[in-house]
């Protein structure tokens, strides 16, 4: 799979987040401005500073991506940056992208071929398969569910 694809994917969906991150923030700085109450300008001007850092935290995501380059992993490779990871619990499957930002994001493979969830090395996911191989078992906990899932695919 061509994984450039799927980091273009990815900085285009953090752009728009920050796009639409600065734009509330201008709302949010209207409303400052207009809002009837010293608490409708306060709640205003709290949106408007959480609204900014989005913003600030996609630029960044953004930046981050523009030295990301994922290579294909050879055959029996431990997981690294950069990996697709295809995991199963017996009855369904999960495919994630190991990338250094952007976690959570619902990414789609070329030809809108599959679904790729982004997970990064900080997150219980990532920790869990970093360094893992093809076939062995993890373990992960997430939000009080565990999880329990055989690794099926590396590369």
């Amino acid at each position: 799979m061509d994984k450039s694809f799927l980091v273009e994917q990815l900085r285009q969906h953090l752009q728009t987040s920050a796009r639409v991150a600065v734009k509330a923030t201008e709302g949010a700085v209207v409303g400052v401005k207009t809002a009837a109450g010293t608490d409708n300008r306060l709640r205003s001007a709290n949106l408007a500073r959480a609204q900014a850092v989005r913003a600030e935290r996609s630029y960044h995501e953004t930046a981050v991506l523009d030295s990301f380059r994922p290579k294909p992993l050879p055959p029996g490779s431990r997981i690294a940056l950069g990996a697709i990871v295809e995991v199963e619990d017996g009855s369904q499957g999960r495919t994630f992208f190991l990338a250094p930002v952007g976690a959570g994001t619902e990414l789609t493979g070329p030809g809108g071929d599959g679904f790729l969830s982004v997970v990064t090395p900080q997150s219980p996911i990532g920790r869990a398969v970093m360094g893992k191989r093809e076939g062995d078992e993890i373990e992960v906990d997430l939000q009080g569910d565990a999880h329990e899932w055989v690794i099926s695919f590396v590369g």
